[in-house]
């Protein structure tokens, strides 16, 4: 029989299942709501909107870079569950890669748009179908909650790290303006410390100069909130001017401390890179995704949730 679009939403919007398994179900209930809802109840399918609301501050960030089209192409992606046991299950390791690949095919412009997508892995369902599936299968509220990808442009590479199995993620687009051999080893080596710095120290900002003009101006705010009264103003420019270099060796990549030398600021250290390599090396943009920052923490009994439904 034929099943209108109107049922469908209707159903979709009453279980939170998928569109092809709301249409699967009616065509099986011959139409009948009621009955469609149980079909979809007995297939576990139905509870997925009742965890849409829970919150999903575990999860894992993948990193991934391949040749697509001709260029280079590196995407990362958070995607988020409840609880770290389910993060660590194969299943949802499977999920996560499945985005990420996804992601290097795909162009979306944001989460929203990503999740009506057709999936990668399975054309015939979006993405937010096949999230759905997964979220009454495995029990847990699953979500996308950001990517970002990177084409690269002109003379360099992409490259990633991922730490702690996925719980830290960065990607970074190193370049010089000049004919550079990427593929080296020396070069290489080079991009994958600048990641593991900015995985390791977190800086937010490349430059003093990407700081935003009202954080500078904040960050002066404080300063001199600081200096006790008194002072001549020229005395007070130069607290100030103390103060901001800290800042800047605190949240810009070029100015930190690298890791692995830190007598040498990151932008010091680069500049000697460039002089080995004969070629002037830079930054020109890097992304780090750590799981769940900025996010609430589930503050329910895990284990007790657990006894609850194996009774």
């Amino acid at each position: 029989m034929e099943i209108s679009a109107k049922d469908v939403k209707e159903l979709r919007e009453q279980t939170g299942a998928g569109m092809m398994e709301c249409k699967k179900a009616l065509v099986e209930a011959q139409g009948n709501l009621e009955q469609a809802i149980t079909i979809l109840r007995k297939r576990g399918l139905a509870s997925a909107a009742k965890k849409a609301g829970r919150i999903t501050s575990e999860g894992l960030v993948d990193v991934r870079i391949a040749p697509v089209q001709g260029t280079s192409v590196g995407v990362i992606v958070e995607v988020n569950c409840e609880t770290d046991f389910v993060a660590r299950t194969e299943d949802f390791k499977n999920l996560v890669s499945q985005v990420g690949q996804h992601l290097l095919q795909r162009k979306p412009a944001t989460v929203e748009d990503l999740l009506s997508q057709n999936f990668l892995s399975d054309e015939t369902k979006t993405l937010r179908e096949v999230l759905t599936e997964r979220i009454a299968r495995i029990g847990e509220n699953l979500s996308i909650r950001r990517f970002e990808r990177f084409e690269l442009n002109g003379q360099g590479s992409l490259g990633k790290y991922i730490h702690a199995g996925g719980k830290i993620g960065v990607l970074v687009d190193l370049g010089a303006p000049g004919p550079l051999d990427a593929a080296s080893e020396t070069f290489q080596s080079l991009i994958h410390d600048v990641a593991m710095h900015v995985a390791a120290s977190d800086p937010k900002y490349l430059s003093r100069h990407s700081v935003p003009p009202e954080v500078l101006e904040r960050e002066m705010d404080i300063a001199r909130a600081k200096v006790p009264p008194g002072k001549p103003a020229q005395v007070v420019e130069k607290i100030v001017e103390g103060q901001l270099a800290k800042f800047y060796g605190e949240v810009c990549l070029l100015e930190q401390p690298f890791v692995k030398e830190p007598g040498m600021s990151v932008g010091q250290w680069l500049g000697q890179r460039s002089h080995n390599l004969g070629v002037p090396i830079e930054i020109r943009r890097y992304i780090r995704f750590k799981t769940g920052e900025g996010l609430g923490k589930r503050g329910d009994d895990f284990a007790a949730e657990v006894a609850a439904q194996l009774k």
